[in-house]
């Protein structure tokens, strides 16, 4: 892997890491399709050691993942941006991390279940009565037609930033840089 260059910035601590990632509404799924970079947005789970996410069985992610598995995922948050009376300081606090690893498409329907569930309970907290049923996640299909299948991400390699949130410095509208002055 390569190095993080401001290690100040680089975040170990694994149990932020993942109160992070499972609270997290959006990461980005990057391929290679032949030798163009491809990265979308996706809903996910963290789950496990690896991010889980769904799909249909076919389309372009489809066909470059069974060209290349390799894959990035990287989660970020802009959590504000931090103020300095020397604009070349000014700076974003924010969280992010980047997963490395390989797709695969989940066979197990127990696995997949779960990870659905976990899905439902991340973006749609206490709406359903009932928990998800294995029937019908085996026979779901789209408005296209098409069957809905979970992939997942083991981790192989990750890496984490994070530039902390300063409260004193977090710009708002109407600050200049005389409130920076006067502290």
């Amino acid at each position: 892997m390569i190095p993080i260059r401001k290690k100040n910035l680089e975040c170990k601590d694994q149990e932020r890491i993942n109160s992070f990632l499972y609270q997290e509404k959006t990461g980005f799924l990057g391929l290679v399709d032949d030798k163009l970079p491809y990265v979308i947005p996706l809903n996910f789970v963290w789950m496990d050691g690896a991010i889980y996410f769904h799909g249909a069985v076919e389309g372009r992610k489809v066909n470059i993942i069974g060209e290349n598995a390799k894959a990035c995922f990287t989660v970020s948050a802009n959590q504000g941006t931090l103020t300095d009376p020397v604009p070349a300081e000014t700076d974003t606090a924010y969280m992010s991390v980047m997963i490395f690893g390989e797709v695969e498409l989940v066979t197990k329907l127990e696995e997949s279940v779960k990870a659905m569930q976990q899905m439902l309970d991340k973006y749609v907290p206490g709406y359903y009565d009932k928990p998800l049923s294995s029937s019908h996640v085996e026979k779901y299909r789209s408005s296209l037609g098409s069957c809905t299948v979970i992939y997942k991400i083991k981790t192989l390699e990750m890496s984490a930033k994070e530039n902390p949130m300063q409260l004193d410095k977090l710009f708002y509208h109407g600050k200049t840089q005389h409130h920076d002055r006067t502290r």
